[in-house]
């Protein structure tokens, strides 16, 4: 029996109050998804299909499956510098260390050494430029992990290198204009002279800078790689990728195979947030090359130190801007430069850089703007995919510069926002060409701002500090509009293959990868749904690129989107094969045969889903099938920057409020209120699950979460859980309101469902901008902060600071 919930353990009255309102709205929201019919199996919240897998420690993981007679590990030997010319190794004295069997450098690789996403410009071992501290020069393979770590830790004692100062900061890459890829333009004239007109002749105008740090994934299960030798000179990898079929490719030009010739298989992974979507590909390859070479099992599982100075993470990024603006706060026309540290080759900032241009707009109208996007290079871990992909980077520049206008202003940051919020039947254009049909940012700020009180409490916390000289409190809201698709066109495609046995029971393959968001789980639960059988019924197999071909990666929240259609399409096939049969067999019409709650009614007969099954094998029904989804509508010129890169857009919004205090620079969340668009949900429980995990995981990028290059040496300080601090539970706000806004998808989505794994990562604007509020209530507002991101204690310190000294 459930023990009731003990009141004391909340901090307040009201804290337990808003507990139980939010737990019983979640309770409403379960029951009104079962309303959508005895039969339905999406709409429902359900729990994680390996969830007990979980909590039971029984869910296996690369590392978990059982290792093969005769399997070696793999450990890397990195460079101890930033810059600089390898000119010789002498590897003979790791080779006669206990335990090592092997060392393997660039000229050990049989195909191509590189394993670049887009551009072939990314060594898998160093040939002879040193890019990075922490680049992979050899690799060490040995009888156990401890004894290749041993080993492969001497690096700096036997390589001989030419060093060379580094080039670490995106502002001084940009001045030598020293890029991975060219420089990107997106530009938009509405009047004659284009934005530099418009900020010409706009009565007011503001010109400022802007940095936000980049962010570590963090995933709880880091970077691993087994490669298992098969015949033929054929080989099996287990990865930990959120791309398998590029890791197929990848593996196979390493090893000189062709693509049939390698398999990669993936059940799960402990976590991506973009880290593995090209960046396991260097551990597959130098694990696959060790096995090919050694024709026995090769394990390559970094330690988390390795991970973090061998791997990219989020760009960092660095602004100039200018905007002119009229009275009301209603931007004119907006210049901007965006330069990102890159690192030290393209792997993704191209793609990255597309999206941070086409979201710098977010939920806003900008007649006339120009857009500039530079891709730093520098002698650091090449950036790549995380969460958002560029879209929170471009977005939080436009949030910065409307807080910062209203702030001049005198006048709300939540009415300047809304003066600027794009049209319905006009002023509803993208600068990128995309109109924005779907628009619901209006009526979903609205119900955010009157359900969180958003009016009365700014009043309150004006209120409190008025009277409060050392804590202050601040309160934002920040609204969001995010584009769901892959930039690249030919990557919207998924398939995905159903199989029903003749026990009635169902088994599903798809291209998508189960990293913990629950898509495995809306997978089954849509098959369920097609095939009118019960959730358990459905089992969903690890992603394996011999069972479906070239998939994309799974990211860009497409998911479920992609391979959720791919797989309805197939369950789809084998129900009007059935239906066929049964209506063959029993009478009536095909098209009047009904599939729910595991029956089938035939022509009057209700029927076992198991009987009209095995029926159908009798009469020799194929009983499994392929299916396959494009999405459609989508176009993009790269070159001019224009087209529908989007199949639809998600909304939300989010209010934050935190207290500061301003003798430390310490800060605390007070509340958090969301409201967020998934349109048709598939699984709310799994959708508010991803809109709370993308909150905190933002919030932890723009507040506490600090990459540190050493300025001389190269070397990332922050690279382990003791230097670099990511949240935790005692972060999360005691009230937590999270809600699903009620509502559908206007394009034939997935069951009208929207995508949420990214767009929510832009909720925690509020929070920053809540600390930025809270900061200028210093000055009495009457001094606009200026705060970097992350807004670490130190970085609030200095803002604080700042406002004191323009108001002496």
């Amino acid at each position: 029996m459930n023990k009731p919930l003990d009141p004391s353990l909340f901090k307040s009255a009201e804290a337990f109050a808003d507990y139980l309102t939010n737990t019983a709205a979640r309770i409403d929201e379960r029951a009104e998804a079962k309303a959508h019919g005895d039969g339905a199996r999406v709409g429902i919240s359900r729990p994680h299909e390996s969830a007990q897998l979980h909590v039971a420690g029984e869910a296996t993981y690369i590392d978990d499956i059982p290792e093969l007679a005769g399997t070696l590990h793999c450990a890397l030997g990195l460079s101890p510098i930033a810059n600089g010319r390898l000119k010789d190794m002498k590897l003979d004295a790791i080779r006669a260390m206990p335990g090592v069997v092997a060392v393997i450098t660039a000229a050990d690789i049989p195909g191509s050494n590189d394993c670049g996403s887009i551009i072939h410009d990314d060594p898998i071992l160093c040939s002879g430029d040193i890019r990075y501290m922490g680049q992979p020069v050899f690799a060490v393979i040995a009888e156990t992990r401890d004894a290749a770590r041993r080993a492969a830790a001497r690096a700096k004692d036997v390589l001989d290198i030419e060093a060379a100062p580094p080039v670490l900061t995106p502002q001084d890459a940009h001045a030598k204009e020293q890029y991975v890829v060219p420089p990107m333009h997106l530009v938009r004239a509405t009047n004659e002279g284009g934005a530099q007109a418009a900020i010409a002749k706009a009565p007011h105008r503001l010109k400022a800078e802007l940095d936000v740090g980049g962010q570590e994934q963090f995933y709880l299960e880091g970077q691993i790689s087994y490669a298992i030798p098969k015949e033929g000179g054929t080989m099996h990898v287990y990865c930990s990728t959120q791309h398998p079929s590029e890791m197929q490719h990848l593996v196979a030009h390493a090893l000189h195979l062709h693509a049939n010739e390698v398999h990669v298989e993936c059940r799960r992974m402990g976590g991506g947030f973009g880290g593995k979507e090209s960046q396991s590909a260097l551990f597959a390859c130098v694990a696959s090359i060790a096995a090919n070479k050694l024709k026995r099992p090769v394990k390559l599982r970094l330690d988390r130190d390795d991970d973090f100075m061998i791997t990219g993470r989020r760009h960092c990024f660095w602004y100039e801007y200018e905007v002119g603006y009229d009275d009301d706060g209603r931007i004119l026309g907006a210049e901007i430069t965006m330069v990102s540290r890159a690192g030290h080759s393209a792997d993704l900032s191209g793609p990255v850089m597309t999206r941070a241009l086409c979201h710098f707009d977010n939920a806003y109208w900008l007649p006339d703007v120009a857009m500039h996007g530079y891709s730093g290079k520098t002698n650091t871990q090449s950036n790549t995919a995380f969460r958002g992909f560029g879209g929170p980077q471009g977005a939080i520049a436009i949030e910065n510069i409307l807080d910062s206008v209203a702030r001049e202003l005198g006048r709300d940051p939540l009415d300047v926002r809304r003066v600027n919020f794009y049209g319905k039947g006009e002023n509803n254009v993208t600068p990128y060409g995309q109109v924005v049909s779907d628009n619901i940012i209006h009526e979903l700020v609205a119900e955010l701002e009157a359900s969180s009180g958003y009016r009365g409490r700014r009043e309150e916390i004006a209120a409190f500090n008025a009277k409060s000289p050392v804590l202050k409190r601040g309160i934002a809201l920040a609204p969001l509009k995010f584009g769901i698709s892959f930039n690249v066109k030919h990557f919207n495609q998924a398939g995905a293959l159903v199989h029903v046995y003749t026990d009635g029971s169902i088994l599903v393959n798809h291209g998508g990868t189960e990293m913990g968001q629950g898509l495995n789980t809306k997978v089954a639960q849509v098959v369920a749904h097609e095939l009118g059988v019960s959730f358990e019924s459905v089992r969903v197999t690890a992603t394996d690129t011999q069972k479906v071909a070239n998939t994309s990666a799974t990211a860009a929240s497409t998911g479920a989107d992609l391979n959720g259609k791919a797989a309805q399409d197939a369950a789809r096939q084998i129900r009007e094969r059935l239906a066929a049969c049964a209506a063959n067999r029993h009478g009536g019409d095909a098209s009047a045969v009904r599939f729910a709650n595991d029956k089938v009614e035939v022509n009057g007969r209700t029927l076992s889903f198991s009987s009209v099954v095995g029926e159908a094998y009798l009469d020799r029904v194929q009983l499994w099938s392929d299916g396959f989804y494009a999405t459609p509508g989508l176009s993009w010129d790269k070159d001019k920057m224009f087209g529908r890169p989007f199949f639809y857009y998600a909304y939300g919004a989010a209010v934050s409020e935190v207290i500061v205090d301003t003798l430390t620079g310490e800060w605390k969340l007070l509340r958090a209120d969301i409201l967020h668009d998934a349109g048709k949900s598939l699984n709310p429980a799994v959708d508010i699950g991803q809109v709370e995990g993308a909150f905190i995981q933002g919030m932890g990028w723009l507040t506490t979460e600090e990459l540190v290059w050493h300025p001389k040496t190269g070397l990332l300080t922050t690279h382990a859980p003791s230097t670099y601090k990511i949240p935790t539970a005692n972060d999360c706000p005691p009230v937590f309101n999270v809600r699903l806004f009620e509502g559908q998808n206007f394009e034939d989505s997935i069951h009208r469902s929207k995508a949420v794994g990214e767009p929510p990562l832009l909720l925690p604007f509020s929070v920053f901008f809540a600390i930025r509020d809270a900061v200028s209530a210093v000055g009495e507002h009457r001094t606009d902060p200026q705060l970097r991101a992350p807004a670490t204690s130190e970085a609030i310190l200095r803002a604080i600071t700042a406002v004191q000294n323009a108001a002496a």
